[in-house]
């Protein structure tokens, strides 16, 4: 405990997530990557032993970090002190490990393998984020409840219309997320600076060869797409669109903690809140936000974390810099920890979720009637009112009802004065039916049945194998 812990790691992340960005997961990737790349020269014609191959497999992870510390110490290069420490323990292959590659071989095309499982996996938690809100979007698309603009009442939604805003968002992502992983590019085989020089000495000029290797290689990683053309590293334009698009990602969910924030402030919707959880330490009625409060935390890092990729794409010198590295090493492993975090604490939000239906009723009365006053000046107008002269009265009895409200706290008492005053020719029972709140919720409740029949429906059914892998909270 005398040493800093991210917080990321101790509190926060899945086993899965942490475990993409492990030492263990790149430098056994490493070494998997030296494997195909001499069974490749081999089946290409370069002199490599079955043997030699067999003994790399054997070792595969055998991994002493110990001494992997040391030669880098010695060294001050990382690929080399890993080539020694393989080469130590597969002394047969020690030759013919990382034959024609430069450091990009490993570093970048581990990146991206990492990034491709990182998208993957946050592809099966935004799933179930899907899922949840469109659970919660169904079961409460005929609930009225107060619309806001400006977060002043406006015309009435349902709590379901308002969920399916929460997930057009999230749909948007993941159709960001689905292009990013279908046209990722792995960086290949390229060389030094990108030229495949030094492969086109070892395969005597033979430009076939090395095209058929760099795309061998492709295809064994998953990768059905490669650059083209690269220098030494892949283009680190694809570190600032990954994290974009988890920065686009945290966007949505602190719009959602917000609005939830809101609500449970307004007593309407309340996050989970277990039996012996406390929301604060000196007062102890307190039920604080606290899963919404950590998302909006969580998604302000990440967002802030966006522009540390962007700066490395565009500071980049010619075929190579260095100055991308110790950056890349901590802004694109803590955009993923902290939005699988963030994706984590979301579907457990949604799993617990709390409506309270009497207190959006009791605001909706609190508001409506101000809001019925057109229908009422239409009604009276058809039973041969004058449209004027009835303006001016509904006008005259919601300022006083309003100030009533507010001046005296009293509640709303506009439909009463309305009903009493006797030039408003309406027929009282029919304004009574027309104050039902299901009346001024417009087409709330068929716009989410079609957008969750039409649009949400299909991805749930398409990704049903996802669905459930819920991790729960650390703390």
């Amino acid at each position: 405990m005398n040493k800093y812990q991210n917080p990321l790691e101790s509190r926060y992340c899945s086993d899965e997530m942490l475990y993409i960005f492990s030492p263990e997961k790149k430098f056994t990737t490493w070494r998997q990557l030296w494997i195909a790349l001499a069974e490749i020269e081999k089946e290409l014609g370069l002199d490599i032993t079955d043997e030699q191959i067999q003994e790399l497999k054997d070792n595969a992870t055998n991994i002493d970090y110990h001494v992997a510390a040391a030669y880098e110490k010695k060294f001050r290069h990382d690929v080399m002190a890993h080539v020694h420490t393989y080469g130590d323990v597969a002394p047969s292959a020690k030759a013919i490990i990382h034959l024609g590659a430069t450091s990009a071989f490993v570093g970048d095309n581990t990146d991206l393998i990492q990034i491709r499982d990182g998208f993957q996996h946050i592809k099966g938690q935004l799933i179930n984020v899907i899922d949840g809100l469109a659970k919660f979007a169904r079961q409460y698309k005929d609930l009225p409840t107060l619309g806001f603009t400006h977060f002043q009442p406006a015309q009435l939604t349902t709590v379901g219309k308002r969920a399916t805003l929460w997930l057009q968002s999230v749909l948007l992502d993941l159709e960001e997320l689905e292009f990013r992983i279908d046209t990722l590019r792995f960086r290949g085989v390229k060389g030094t600076t990108g030229t495949a020089a030094s492969f086109k000495e070892l395969f005597d000029g033979d430009y076939q060869k090395v095209k058929t290797l760099d795309k061998k290689l492709s295809e064994r990683f998953g990768f059905k797409n490669v650059f083209a053309v690269s220098g030494q590293t892949y283009d680190r334009k694809i570190d600032a669109q990954a994290l974009e698009l988890l920065s686009n990602i945290a966007q949505s969910a602190h719009k959602f903690t917000n609005d939830l924030r809101l609500l449970q402030n307004l007593k309407e919707i309340e996050e989970p809140f277990e039996k012996n959880q406390i929301g604060s330490s000196a007062m102890a009625y307190k039920r604080n936000p606290m899963r919404s409060e950590r998302i909006a935390s969580l998604a302000k890092y990440v967002m802030s974390l966006a522009t540390s990729p962007a700066m490395v794409a565009s500071t980049q010198w010619f075929e190579r810099t260095l100055d991308d590295s110790a950056n890349k090493r901590l802004a694109v492993p803590q955009a993923f920890l902290a939005i699988d975090a963030i994706l984590i604490i979301w579907n457990n939000i949604l799993d617990g979720l709390v409506v309270y239906p009497k207190i959006i009723e009791k605001h909706i009365a609190e508001e409506l009637p101000f809001m019925a006053t057109e229908y009422i000046i239409m009604e009276g107008v058809k039973n041969g009112g004058d449209r004027q002269e009835l303006h001016e009265i509904i006008r005259t009895h919601s300022m006083e009802a309003a100030k009533q409200v507010k001046m005296e706290g009293k509640s709303n008492d506009l439909i009463e004065r309305i009903i009493a005053d006797e030039n408003v020719k309406i027929d009282k029972e029919k304004l009574v039916e027309l104050l039902d709140p299901k009346n001024f919720t417009g087409f709330a409740s068929e716009q989410t049945e079609e957008f969750l029949k039409d649009l949400v429906d299909p991805i749930i059914e398409e990704n049903k194998a996802l669905l459930g892998a819920h991790t729960d909270l650390k703390v």
